[in-house]
């Protein structure tokens, strides 16, 4: 059952969530109050958005999702304030037209996000990994991290193709479980 605006229970939200994404946004933005504000505007762009919420995912991840893009949007203005003396943009080699593109504080924004991003999510994907069963961990690697060829992997495991296949199956299943725990929430 959908649930309409009428039915939220924006409290409930605020008790259940507001702690995790304060320190989430706390340890991406190093300021307190910038977290608070950060937070308060997920809760808002949520109350907003809460008809067009497909409730695929938890209220919770999807807050975080939302409090990601706050984040992320926040690093943006940041990048874009920091001004450049027009010196730099001009030059007299053969590069002078492109000056906008080379300088473009977004592409900057978005390689440093997306390192931070990815590094984060390395991390918790190798913690999951980790807690693998040592044979799942084992395939799992050698396929996907190392792309050993998967008829090579069944004759060094003295497995069947279709076994084979299952053991990715569950240990896709159990990655899945384990990171909506550690990156989504």
């Amino acid at each position: 059952m959908v649930k309409k605006k009428s039915d939220i229970d924006l409290n409930t939200w605020v008790d259940d969530y507001s702690d995790m994404l304060f320190n989430f946004a706390a340890n991406r933005v190093g300021d307190r109050d910038l977290a608070k504000d950060l937070v308060q505007d997920t809760f808002f762009s949520a109350l907003k958005a809460w008809d067009r919420f497909e409730q695929k995912s938890t209220v919770k991840t999807w807050l975080f999702s939302i409090l990601k893009r706050k984040i992320i949007d926040h690093w943006r203005q940041q990048q874009s304030r920091k001004t450049r003396p027009i010196s730099q943009y001009t030059s007299n080699d053969e590069n002078e037209n492109n000056w906008i593109e080379a300088t473009t504080p977004n592409r900057e924004v978005n390689e440093t996000e997306a390192t931070i991003e990815n590094t984060e999510l390395r991390g918790a994907l190798m913690s999951c990994i980790e807690l693998l069963p040592e044979k799942q961990r084992g395939i799992f690697i050698d396929k996907f991290i190392d792309n050993k060829d998967s008829e090579e992997i069944c004759n060094e495991y003295e497995i069947t193709s279709s076994n084979f296949w299952v053991i990715i199956h569950r240990a896709k299943i159990q990655l899945k479980e384990c990171l909506d725990k550690k990156w989504f929430d």
